[in-house]
């Protein structure tokens, strides 16, 4: 077998067997196969795509290329939720703990900020001593005790992932919807997982552009999981404008918790009840759908899910009364008001751009290695649909460091349109694909 011919099929547009993929990601992760070898191979894959055959035998692969948690020794159904990436997108930190104080076991595998979208271990690093890099005992641990812990991709887990994600990022083959499916369900099902819930985002904030490529790679991870006998169920979500009013990581944090307290942006909270109806469904706490959000709202009413965040930080390390007091959370030492210039509606607020300000002010990286300031990033004072006057604010963008500041402001002034005609309301929640 030689990869050159590998590569020229699946240019070709031809279905690889199993033991051809087999071939590949363990010659690569083993180091046999080199980089540009494999770099030609993904790009074939981003071109002519993979069948749904193919995907499920490199995600099987890839989870077996390291070590599984076993995850058996904790009683409960074990559910987590995955979000493909967003702008404003603080979901996870939302609907996990509703889902935990409900009986769900909530194992939350979460990754960093990459270009334009937030990271899920960057929100939480910016809760002063809170740590993510916990050993497998001590995640398994926690879960027993808390029904919930957050944990970063370790060198155990998926390693042929880890590498092909970084070539990936390194050849402009990051948004192939195949590689981003594989990718994505690797790591989940490296745990001991039941269930998934996934929030596949479309729209200018979200790698996927169009919503019959999100239907796609939503259609893919679902069939990878049934293949291998796990539950799964994906939303497709509005990713034109930001989530919420909170863009930055310890800013993020903040509307975290004013949503835990029942006083968060009503879009928030809404796509943030229904993840954690669906892993509440899925974890068999209740018996129906309509059940497990009767649940979930109710577990947001009575701080029950702000509690027990409070409990993971503080089991974490952190310092749970950053969600009571922000000022133990980092904070900016500038702010800078952007303003209109004239009255009407808000028609659209470009989430990329959005994302791409807050990146350039220290709130983002565009590579694994870059630093990431957790004070700055943006605030919304304005959403679709509303109607301003001339001289209203827009936003606030709060920083630390002036150097990429007039840039950012002029990227988040070109975010903003504003129309004479009132325009009709997006809806949030697209498609669910089950």
């Amino acid at each position: 077998m030689r990869t050159v011919d590998l590569i020229h099929r699946k240019r070709d547009g031809e279905e690889l067997a199993s033991e051809e993929i087999e071939y590949l990601v363990d010659g690569y992760t083993r180091g046999d196969i080199p980089d540009y070898q494999l770099a030609a191979f993904l790009m074939a894959v981003y071109f002519s795509g993979m069948s749904d055959r193919e995907v499920s035998a490199m995600t099987e692969l890839m989870v077996n290329s390291g070590s599984t948690v076993d995850l058996s020794s904790i009683p409960g159904v074990k559910v987590d939720k995955h979000s493909t990436g967003g702008v404003g997108d603080k979901t996870s930190l939302i609907a996990s703990p509703l889902a935990a104080s409900a009986g769900v076991v909530v194992p939350m595998i979460a990754g960093r900020a990459l270009g334009h979208t937030g990271g899920t271990l960057d929100k939480l690093e910016s809760i002063p001593g809170f740590r993510t890099d916990l050993s497998i005992d001590e995640f398994r641990g926690l879960l027993a005790e808390y029904q919930l812990a957050f944990i970063g991709q370790t060198p155990e887990i998926a390693p042929a992932d880890s590498k092909f994600y970084a070539l990936r990022d390194a050849t402009a083959t990051v948004e192939s919807i195949p590689l981003i499916a594989t990718s994505i369900m690797a790591k989940k099902l490296a745990v001991g997982l039941d269930a998934l819930v996934l929030d596949v985002k479309v729209g200018s904030g979200a790698f996927v552009k169009k919503q019959v490529d999100a239907r796609r790679l939503a259609q893919m991870m679902v069939g990878i999981g049934r293949r291998m006998d796990r539950r799964v169920q994906a939303l497709i979500t509005d990713m034109n404008q930001p989530l919420g009013y909170a863009i930055g990581n310890a800013l993020e944090v903040m509307e975290v918790s004013q949503t835990l307290q029942n006083a968060g942006p009503a879009d928030l909270t809404r796509i943030s009840l229904e993840l954690a109806a669906r892993m509440i469904y899925l974890g068999k706490i209740t018996k129906t759908l309509d059940e497990a959000r009767e649940l979930a709202q109710a577990k947001l009413l009575d701080g029950s899910g702000y509690n027990k965040f409070k409990e993971v930080i503080a089991a974490q390390g952190g310092n749970p009364q950053v969600l009571d007091r922000f000022e133990l959370l980092p904070n900016a030492t500038g702010a800078q008001e952007i303003t209109t210039a004239r009255g009407g509606y808000v028609s659209g607020i470009d989430a990329e751009l959005i994302g791409q300000a807050s990146s350039m002010i220290g709130a983002g990286r565009n590579t694994k290695e870059d630093s990431i300031d957790p004070a700055v990033g943006v605030i919304l004072e304005v959403k679709v649909g509303q109607k301003i006057d001339a001289g209203s604010i827009l936003c606030r963008i709060y920083y630390t460091a002036e150097e990429h500041l007039e840039e950012a402001a002029e990227l988040v002034e070109d975010a903003f349109k504003i129309s004479q005609q009132p325009v009709d309301e997006r809806d949030l929640i697209l498609e669910v694909v089950s």
